[in-house]
């Protein structure tokens, strides 16, 4: 009557197993550290890398507690461990300064992190730590400052090539369009009708004042951007930088941020739990604006020291510069999809989707430039990179496909960047630190006290009341918490404050579904029924109102999970979680210890339980 199959012991005995395996590595803490890549598909990260910052470190008597060495395709990272984290801010200063010749364009980021001292054996099988919310562990701290100045320019540059395509259309001739700061000086010959350009040019330019002059050989239209438009500009640029942060956060697939405004041209970003911190900051800090334009058909590249043709720009192009014509054919605000592949011939690309906008003018430019290179630039903190220079075979539009990735891991962050959206404005990182609990050391104390103590109140009270039966149910509710935090810890679920409230309450709720077992036997003794058959009854009739209770809560739990955001959401997926973990130890596993202790006794004449 009261016995369990050995398949049903096997279940527990197994769900035991996996409960300790993966709650063991949050006993291990974690250690501040320092972490080393490249900021530059050039910048190679290798044994070599190592052995320099741990000799630097070592001349500068900075000790560690170890350094090694993660391959990541052709290049990797290095991750060196320290005591403190006084000499961790230390040793970051002195790699920064000697790792990087140019500080302000450096060589390799050098990243504050947190290791975990979990044994290599548990990271083998997965076996991870949950990740701490802001407000118990801290995580990492940017303070984004936005170039203003450059949102500016970059859309005086966008209006720039509009006032082309509309003189082109209207077929109203120009010597030269020049962007100066945040004007634009279109020249036009004496031969043309001034007003008509004019006419043509509001609205490209509807963002600008427009008035013209008349010189020796020509007239000169001078746009000038409206202080409300300059103003909107601005604003945007925040707000969409703010927007792509989102998007890029949420493809490194990090927890409960945190990106907000602050003030009139800063951004701040607050990341919890982060494991990669050098990859992160890689990513935030990128602009990764992507530009499509012309080469220059007669030299399409020149040495590194020489000086570009009289109306062409110029950009690094491996160890020679890229020569490219000024009007940009589509930019980075186009591309409304990027992922990761591999061209023809095995090596990794990048396939790109244009929008509708973008895929006309890009049909229209290479119908009209078969057999001319056309080059990928691009723009990362106000520089330019070529990416690749091809020959146009043939007319495509909305869907085409870039190469000159190095390696498949830069193929996919390249796709990440394009395909969160670029930035509206370059970005600098003016503040990077590890931050503190924003509650206090005291405050996370207390919460997991609270834990402790509720539990020991718990116990205590079924103990004295149940006794046996009240030993069961502690065990169970012991149970409910282990395979509570495994479950965390394998979906590495961010917890917080909220999420340790979710505990407490699953602690109540657990024993709750024990008291109600075992007070259903309680009665069926009183009635006069045998302890066997007492056992058998009050677990069975209780399941019912355990199964209706817990599936109510349930609904109110994922309501919760839903619906909310930040704390919230942390709290509900505690929350549904612990209701599940507590059906299984309060029902299946306490019962399994009832039958265990009493089942192979026949003739029980009585049994423990107050």
């Amino acid at each position: 009557m009261n016995r369990y199959p050995l398949w049903k012991y096997l279940v527990i005995a197994v769900a035991l197993l996996i409960g300790v395996v993966y709650s063991i590595p949050n006993l291990f803490g974690e250690v501040p550290a320092i972490q080393i890549a490249g900021s530059k598909t050039s910048s190679k990260i290798d044994l070599n890398t190592q052995e320099k910052a741990d000799l630097a470190l070592a001349n500068a008597k900075i000790s560690s507690n170890g350094s090694f060495y993660e391959a990541q395709g052709s290049s990797g990272t290095i991750k060196i461990r320290f005591k403190d984290t006084d000499t961790q801010l230390k040793a970051k200063d002195l790699l920064e300064k000697e790792l990087n010749a140019d500080l302000s364009n450096p060589d390799y980021i050098i990243a504050l992190n947190l290791l975990t001292n979990t044994p290599n054996w548990l990271l083998s099988i997965n076996a991870l730590s949950m990740p701490l919310g802001l407000d118990l562990r801290g995580g990492v701290y940017f303070l984004l400052k936005v170039d203003m100045k450059g949102a500016v320019e970059k859309k005086v540059t966008a209006l720039a090539s509009d006032a082309r395509s509309k003189l082109r259309e209207k077929s109203i001739r120009y010597q030269s369009i020049e962007r100066l700061n945040e004007t634009l000086n279109i020249k036009v010959s004496t031969d043309t009708n001034v007003e008509k350009a004019i006419e043509a040019l509001k609205d490209a330019l509807s963002e600008m004042n427009l008035k013209s002059e008349k010189k020796l050989d020509h007239f000169l239209i001078t746009g000038t951007l409206k202080p409300e438009a300059s103003k909107a500009i601005q604003d945007n640029a925040l707000k969409q930088n703010i927007l792509t942060l989102n998007k890029r956060v949420n493809e490194l697939a990090v927890k409960e941020p945190v990106i907000q405004k602050q003030g009139n041209d800063r951004i701040v970003v607050q990341l919890p739990g982060v494991q990669d911190t050098a990859r992160a900051k890689d990513i935030i800090g990128r602009t990764a604006t992507l530009e499509a334009r012309l080469a220059n058909p007669v030299q399409s590249s020149i040495g590194l020291n020489e000086t570009p043709p009289l109306g062409m720009d110029a950009f690094r192009f491996g160890d020679r510069q890229g020569v490219f014509k000024k009007s940009v054919i589509i930019t980075g605000d186009r591309i409304i999809d990027a992922s990761a592949g591999f061209d023809q011939n095995q090596r990794p690309s990048v396939n790109l989707t244009l929008d509708a906008a973008g895929g006309r003018a890009m049909q229209e430019m290479t119908r009209e430039n078969l057999q001319k290179p056309m080059g990928m630039i691009l723009f990362e903190k106000g520089r330019g990179e070529v990416l690749t220079i091809a020959t146009i075979q043939g007319e495509f539009g909305t869907k085409f496909q870039i190469t000159g990735q190095p390696t498949t891991q830069s193929a996919n962050d390249l796709a990440l960047l394009l395909r969160a959206g670029s930035l509206a404005a370059p970005m600098e990182i003016i503040e990077e630190r590890t931050i503190g609990p924003s509650l206090g050391a005291e405050n996370i104390e207390k919460g997991f006290k609270s834990l402790v103590y509720g539990f020991l109140g718990i116990a205590i009270f079924m103990l004295v009341y149940y006794m046996i039966f009240g030993l069961f149910s502690v065990v169970a509710l012991a149970v409910n918490l282990l395979l509570l935090i495994s479950v965390l810890s394998m979906l590495q679920a961010t917890l917080s404050l909220p999420g340790i409230a979710a505990m407490a309450l699953a602690l109540g709720m657990a024993i709750d579904s024990n008291v109600l077992i075992n007070e259903r036997i309680r009665e069926e003794l009183r009635a006069g029924a045998s302890p066997q058959t007492a056992i058998s009854i009050g677990f069975d009739k209780a399941w019912a109102t355990i199964l209706d209770s817990n599936v109510t809560t349930l609904i109110a739990g994922l309501a919760l999970l839903a619906f909310g955001s930040g704390p919230i959401k942390g709290f509900a997926i505690v929350h549904c979680l612990g209701i599940l973990t507590s059906m299984f130890s309060a029902v299946f596993f306490s019962r399994g210890l009832v039958n265990l202790w009493y089942g192979r006794q026949k003739k029980l004449q009585s049994i423990s339980i107050g």
